[in-house]
Parts: structure tokens; C-alpha cells; sequence
């Protein structure tokens, strides 16, 4: 069977959208006690439990962590479409014995339980946890640290999600991205820099196959409080994934596929035409660029402005019973603005309406606007 057709079949159903708790995910990891080493050592501070994944029984350890940031749950839903094929086996059942046998992998899926339930970055206290990597100051990040201690694991996956803002060039968004964090100020290439560089260069020749021009290269700034940096430094290879934008995939059900076709690649369970791990290669792959909004309007008459202008639209996701809603705010206003729209509109020197009739500003939220009673972009779940 076809890796996509087992995808298509077999992935986790239960988990679907933006929004995935800790209530979610409790029982589906409890389908595979008796399978899986499942253990709840780690408590966030609001005392939600921290679960921690055991598998394969190798000598070469990876640790493996997903929303750190509590509304980054693509990589989540992707880590669980990976248990799902290390457990049923059903394809590419050598690949996945050999893998095991020489690997043990401990998997935290959701790091930040708190921030989880409010769909927030930070946590309970509003601190960002990859940016509390020196201070220590929270039960998450202490819990983390003491794995990375403990395991003494020889990779790291440190996996989140980037907004819509990113894109390539030319005319392409980033879809997957992925960073081989810095280790010093220099951005000294060390040998666990190139290591992670070469797993890069690996999955990237995969995805080139099914995302040709969507696969981007993180930016590599020095900062010690993160902790892809943080590991990196004391010598062990660290790699970032941003799961980003696929066209019209809002929920980010597509960007999971690819999530997960990269940890197949990763670790060598689904074969495909390798060229070889050259770590250089790694800098070809392009830098993500902060140059895509959700919509863009162009050409559209305002009141107050004497030229037709460009309008960009910016989607802001808020949690509303349960669901993401996806509110649409101006971003930007300007004549030929240097941003591409994942929906790019020409209104052709015409006038448009809100819903509220009020003018539109910079920073204003609205929840519709028409062109010819055509609804051109509104709230969406």
C-alpha cells in the first residue's frame, strides 16, 4: 500500500481542527497502554498532567516534544498519526522493527496542557516556554530539562506550528519549515549543527516530491533562553519543526500529512531517492520570508484615500465554545503593497462594504466585506 493511501485510511480521525486539549488526546493514548510505555511524571502549573510517551527499545534515544506553545497542535495530531503506524504495523513492517530495535523514542505531545485549554502560546502564567530555557521558572520547562538531562537523548524534535505570515519565493507558502537552531552568537556550524542540517536535507528531498517550493529554512538567530538553542549547545542536535500554511488548509489537516511524511523520512521507515545527507545543502532550502497575508484586495476605492489602494487581511484565531474561530482584521492599507495573499483579489478600482458600513482602518476588525454583494471575506470556523 501507498504511504498516502495509508495515510488517508488509517490516520488519527479523532483528532481534527486547531483546537486539541489534554481531555482529547488522555484517551486515545489510553488505547495503547500494553503497547507503549505511558507514564504522567510531568505537571504543568495549573496540575494538569504532562504525558510522556515510551517506544522502541534501541540504544540511540530521541526526545521528542509538541505543543510547547498550547495553539500549536498541528504536530500533535501528526505525533499521534505516527503512533497510530508504529503500532499497526500494517506497512512497511521491517522498516518499522529495524527502527525500533535500534531506537527508543520518548515522546511528550503536548507540553503545555494549560495553554492547551485557553489556546494560548504561554502557559498558565503567561510565559512563553521557548523563551524560559535559562530561568527555569516553570514546571513545563523544568520537566522538559530534566528529560533532556535524564534521557540523554542523541536528537531532539522540538515541534511547533508558524502562522500565514511565512512564505518563499517566488509565490509559495511555507508550508513546512524546518531550523537546525544556532549554538553561539557566531552561528558557528558545529558538528551537531551539520548532523541536524543533514536530517533536514533528508526529509526536504522527500517533501520536494509532494510540496515541490514549500518546504523553508527557519530563521537561525542566536537566542540562549530557547530551548532548540539551549539543547544545541550543550552538544546535542536539535531540530525545529514549524508546521505553516498549505492553500486553503485553515485547520491544517494537510500540514500534518506532511508532518508526518517527514518523520517517516527522518528516520528512514519509508523509502524514497536519497541523494545523500550533505549538510550544505541544508542552506539552499530557502529562508521563510514574513511576506503572505490571509487575503489581499487590490485595486479597491476608499473613502479619504485619492488612489485605489491594496488592502492585506489578517486572520486572528480566537476560541469561541469549543471551536476556532478565524477573525479577520486589516493589516495593512497602501498603494502596491509587497505582500502576497493566500486569497488575492483584484476589485478592479471598485468600492466595497462592511457589514457595519464604517470605514476600514489599520488594526479594525469587521466580520464581513462585500464587493457587488459578493462576500469577498468573513469570520469562519
Amino acid at each position: 500500500m501507498k504511504i498516502e493511501a495509508w495515510y488517508q485510511e488509517n490516520k488519527e480521525h479523532n483528532l481534527q481542527g486547531r483546537y486539541i486539549t489534554l481531555e482529547m488526546i488522555l484517551p486515545l493514548l489510553k488505547k495503547y497502554e500494553g503497547k507503549f510505555e505511558i507514564t504522567f511524571s510531568g505537571t504543568s502549573e495549573k496540575e494538569q498532567t504532562i504525558p510522556l510517551v515510551k517506544i522502541g527499545s534501541g540504544d540511540k534515544v530521541i526526545l521528542i516534544w509538541s505543543q510547547m506553545h498550547g495553539n500549536e497542535s498541528t504536530t500533535t495530531k501528526a505525533l499521534f498519526d505516527f503512533f497510530k503506524f508504529l503500532d499497526l504495523r500494517t506497512s512497511y513492517q521491517n522498516e518499522v522493527d529495524l527502527f525500533l530495535s535500534a531506537h527508543t523514542l520518548y515522546i511528550v505531545p503536548m507540553l503545555n496542557p494549560d495553554g492547551s485549554l485557553l489556546y494560548t502560546r504561554v502557559n498558565a502564567n503567561a510565559v512563553d516556554l521557548n523563551r524560559d530555557f535559562q530561568e527555569l521558572s516553570q514546571r513545563e520547562s523544568r520537566y522538559l530539562s530534566s528529560l533532556f538531562d535524564l534521557l540523554k537523548p542523541s536528537l531532539c524534535l522540538n515541534m511547533h506550528d508558524q502562522r500565514t505570515i511565512y512564505g518563499l519565493s517566488p509565490e509559495k507558502p511555507a508550508t513546512i519549515s524546518f531550523l537546525s537552531p544556532s549554538a553561539n552568537e557566531g552561528r558557528t556550524i558545529t558538528s551537531e549543527r551539520k548532523q541536524a542540517m543533514e536530517y533536514i536535507v533528508k526529509m526536504n528531498q522527500f517533501l520536494q516530491n509532494l510540496i515541490p517550493g514549500q518546504v523553508g529554512r527557519y530563521d537561525d538567530s542566536f537566542n540562549t533562553n530557547c530551548v532548540g538553542d539551549s539543547f544545541q549547545m550543550k552538544g546535542v542536535p536539535t531540530i525545529l519543526f514549524e508546521a505553516g500554511h498549505y492553500p486553503g488548509d485553515y485547520h491544517r489537516e494537510k500540514t500534518r500529512e506532511y508532518i508526518f511524511y517527514s518523520l517517516l523520512a527522518l528516520f528512514d521507515i519509508i523509502k524514497h531517492e536519497n541523494k545523500g545527507a550533505n549538510y550544505q545543502e541544508y542552506f539552499d532550502i530557502p529562508e521563510n520570508h514574513n511576506n503572505y497575508r490571509d487575503v489581499v484586495l487590490r485595486n479597491v476605492v476608499l473613502p479619504n484615500y485619492e488612489n485605489s489602494v491594496d488592502i492585506s487581511i489578517q486572520y486572528v484565531e480566537a476560541l469561541k465554545s469549543g471551536k476556532i474561530e478565524f477573525q479577520p482584521f486589516v493589516d495593512d492599507i497602501g498603494v502596491d503593497l509587497s505582500v502576497y495573499g493566500h486569497r488575492d483579489v483584484d476589485i478592479n478600482h471598485s468600492k466595497i462594504l462592511t457589514d457595519s458600513k464604517e470605514p476600514l482602518t489599520i488594526n479594525v476588525k469587521f466580520s464581513k466585506i462585500y464587493h457587488k454583494n459578493e462576500l469577498m471575506v468573513g469570520v469562519f470556523y
